[in-house]
């Protein structure tokens, strides 16, 4: 599906590289909403669920980033400014794109913008800071480690759920599966989490690590449960999403409940034991 046409290219060229080239940096920035409109325009309606709005953000800032790169232009002097003069999410997500293959050379420059962004009040900008630092960690998985132990201790609950939400299993972290130790060592600072926009990325983290880990999903589950803590045991249930699908008495033995319902579908206890 190729959705950035020879004429598209053009109109970044025209509307975005020559004002950025040129510091014309809010005319550039201005252009990039029309841009995103276009490639998403191009986005065959079947697809848009998979393909929306987050691919044709990754498509535009690979796009630039190689662009400025070919002709040694300051890249990441150009992603700040964007980042800065940003007034829309689709420019923010843009900026943190670039900055993202940037951060694959020099982690340090691009972090306070990443932290900025996990801390932004729009969630568009929250979203693609965690998806683009993936990229990050994969890279530099001792150094982001140290770093979000760092964050996880913040204050602002959108900052410890960006931790969490980066180390979902996704994506560049599919390694996660093979070496699980890594994201827990952080998460577990969150297993008692009170504040719940960042407690249910724990339980959801969780839950995907279930996919393929149940045991070891299970076993945290217990040891969620037995804490006695109110947060810990929502976590549990959270991470039981996928689990109770396969098993669902073991689940509910875990969790010391006789129902257990997400989203529209209910288990009960006394529906199995009566088959």
């Amino acid at each position: 599906m190729q959705i950035l046409t020879p004429e598209i290219q053009q109109k970044i060229k025209a509307s975005i590289i020559n004002n950025c080239l040129t510091k014309q940096y809010d005319l550039a920035t201005k252009n990039i909403s029309p841009i995103i409109d276009a490639l998403y325009a191009n986005i065959p309606e079947k697809n848009r669920i998979s393909y929306g709005r987050v691919h044709t953000v990754r498509i535009l800032s690979e796009y630039l980033f190689n662009h400025f790169n070919e002709i040694n232009a300051p890249i990441f002097q150009i992603a700040v400014h964007i980042f800065e003069k940003g007034t829309n999410f689709k420019s923010r997500s843009v900026a943190l794109g670039i900055l993202s293959f940037v951060g694959l050379e020099d982690y340090d420059k691009v972090l306070p913008y990443f932290e900025s962004a996990a801390a932004d009040e729009n969630w568009d900008v929250r979203e693609m800071a965690q998806m683009f630092f993936k990229k990050i960690i994969k890279k530099y998985p001792d150094e982001m480690k140290d770093y979000l132990l760092k964050l996880v201790k913040s204050e602002n609950p959108n900052i410890r759920r960006f931790v969490a939400e980066t180390l979902r299993p996704v994506q560049e972290n599919k390694w996660f599966y093979k070496q699980p130790d890594y994201p827990l060592a952080i998460l577990r600072h969150l297993f008692k989490e009170g504040a719940s926009y960042p407690r249910t990325a724990v339980g959801n983290n969780l839950s995907d690590l279930a996919r393929r880990l149940p045991d070891l999903v299970y076993d945290l589950v217990k040891e969620l449960v037995e804490s006695g803590d109110k947060n810990s045991c929502w976590i549990a249930y959270r991470a039981c999403r996928n689990l109770v699908k396969k098993e669902p008495i073991k689940v509910m033995d875990l969790l010391k409940i006789d129902e257990y319902k997400y989203k529209n579908r209910m288990h009960r206890r006394s529906d199995y034991q009566r088959n």
